[in-house]
């Protein structure tokens, strides 16, 4: 096979990849899809071991499929930059592919050490590639800050390995995929008999076992946390464009007037705007607007939780603030982890950003682990826009089960994103969430997705995306702690970066010892 026709077909793969996490048709994940995407790259990589390529060559054609893969995953970055940001368009996808092509030097490490250094055995060459893979998942997720959109195992949320999150969260579940991936490809490449029949047995309990245990309830799926009783919840979707959202006649106007009325208006007992509804600081509201929504709350049976940037003359954070019953200091949440080059911007950045007509380009960072929000007997706990990304950080919150959030809600404004898959990857990154943790997942967006996910992934309500409405549901929260909860709360995601790193000492260590003993036979 020549170089570029292997190319062509790391590519593809993936591409593949990045349509298993929401396919463009139904915005559905596809877990099949993504297996078959590894086991493709694995394919590859083995022919060009066994054709003698050198590990450079696995690191280049690695490149191109992660590269493939992760453009494929966040076009949707050109929208905001070109279309919002009005950034030229040669510009915003040169901007697209740097960033997938910069974040796509993790996976070619992975790829270039398998080649170098794979053992011969199927199963030690599938932990092997599954260490490896997960490392790479890990930095990507961690490094400056991290941006891990678009994650292997998030394809996963449907499948049979979705058993598993309540155990090892979304990054132990793309290590399992890897792994199954891997044996599915060495044991087809090398089908000569038992072998074969031993790889595809080895996949098989990995994947479907698990489903087979989940469907008996044999697995913690049910039973790691209780019901908490149920809040009635109306959350409310403004649908204002965003290249009117910073207006003062056009969009800021509307969403005045709009979550105005409903604030006013809404009988729910608790009332839940997206992020920034209000896109204006405290003082700059018109007079008397927040006293009146906070006196609208300041008594009865009924709370709010209202989206807003706010600051002090000094700085200014994404934020929201709650208003309930017989208090006069509203309830603040402050995000924590604030998205590169939209909520902060980077050193020796600036230049770019002030290429681009995006406000409040520069805010302050939040705590981690901040209090939830106290309500009719449930802890909320808020994340705005991209923080529901980091699980690991969710996690900070539930340490002690008497305290744990019983309703995770994220508020979002997706509208950056225009019309795009964007809304349905968030969807699932929000399902994924709930399954580790076993909470429902409340979601109030500007455009969508504004919806309702249950303890176990499901989504039970759902507005129509790109319309303005309220949406109202009743939400079972819940207590206990799963047992994911358990050791990101401590540990973060330690035990998965020492578990991967062992099994790479692991394998190198076992073929530094097998060419000595070797050379000491010969």
């Amino acid at each position: 096979m020549n170089v570029l026709a292997r190319a062509l077909g790391f590519g593809l793969a993936g591409l593949a990849q990045a349509v298993s996490i929401a396919a463009p048709w139904n915005g559905r994940p596809l877990w099949w899809l993504q297996l078959l995407s590894l086991i493709a790259l694995v394919w590859q990589l083995e022919a060009l071991r066994q054709a003698g390529g050198t590990w450079r060559r696995g690191a280049f054609l690695g490149w191109i499929f992660a590269t493939a893969w992760l453009c494929g995953t966040f076009w949707w970055l050109f929208i905001s930059m070109h279309t919002y940001g009005g950034l030229a368009a040669p510009l915003a996808a040169i901007a697209v592919f740097a960033l997938s092509a910069a974040l796509a030097l993790y996976y070619v490490v992975a790829c270039g050490a398998y080649i170098a250094f794979a053992p011969a055995t199927p199963l030690a060459a599938a932990a092997f590639f599954a260490a490896l893979w997960t490392l790479a998942e890990l930095v990507r997720g961690s490094w400056f800050t991290g941006f891990p959109w678009g994650a292997g195992g998030y394809a996963h949320v449907d499948g049979p390995l979705a058993v598993y999150a309540p155990w090892i969260g979304v990054y132990g579940i793309g290590a399992v995929a890897a792994a199954a991936a891997a044996l599915a490809a060495r044991a087809l490449r090398h089908a000569r008999g038992r072998p074969f029949a031993r790889g595809i047995g080895f996949a098989a309990v990995l994947l479907f076992v698990p489903a087979l245990l989940a469907s008996g309830r044999v697995a913690l799926h049910d039973d790691a946390s209780r019901s908490q009783g149920h809040l009635r919840i109306a959350l409310l979707q403004g649908n204002i464009p965003q290249d009117e959202k910073f207006i003062p006649s056009g969009g800021v106007a509307t969403a005045l007037r709009w979550y105005g009325e409903q604030l006013q208006t809404a009988t729910a007992p608790l009332v839940i705007t997206p992020e920034t509804a209000l896109p204006l600081l405290p003082s700059q509201l018109p007079p008397g607007f927040l006293q009146a929504i906070a006196a609208r709350y300041a008594s009865g049976s009924q709370a709010a939780i209202v989206g807003l940037p706010i600051g002090d003359g000094q700085g200014y954070s994404n934020a929201v603030i709650g208003f309930r019953p017989g208090e006069t200091v509203p309830y603040r949440y402050e995000k924590h982890h604030l998205v590169p080059f939209g909520e902060f911007i980077p050193g020796l950045f600036r230049w770019f950003t002030e290429m681009m007509n995006i406000p409040l380009g520069d805010f302050d960072s939040g705590g981690l682990g901040q209090a939830p929000f106290l309500w009719q007997g449930q802890r909320i706990a808020p994340n705005i826009c991209y923080e529901d990304l980091f699980g690991d950080e969710i996690g900070a919150n539930f340490r002690h089960e008497a305290d744990a959030p019983t309703i995770l809600l994220n508020v979002s404004n997706i509208a950056w994103f225009g019309d795009s898959v964007a809304i349905d990857q968030h969807l699932a990154i929000s399902r994924m969430r709930a399954l580790e943790f076993q909470r429902p997942m409340v979601r109030a967006t500007n455009t969508g997705a504004t919806a309702v996910i249950d303890h176990r992934g499901r989504v039970t309500h759902e507005l129509p995306r790109l319309t303005r409405g309220v949406l109202e549901a009743e939400v079972e929260g819940r207590t206990g702690i799963t047992p994911y909860a358990f050791w990101v709360s401590r540990l973060r995601l330690w035990p998965l970066w020492a578990l991967s790193l062992a099994v790479v000492a692991a394998t190198l260590g076992a073929r530094r010892h097998g060419r000595r003993t070797a050379a000491a036979g010969s």
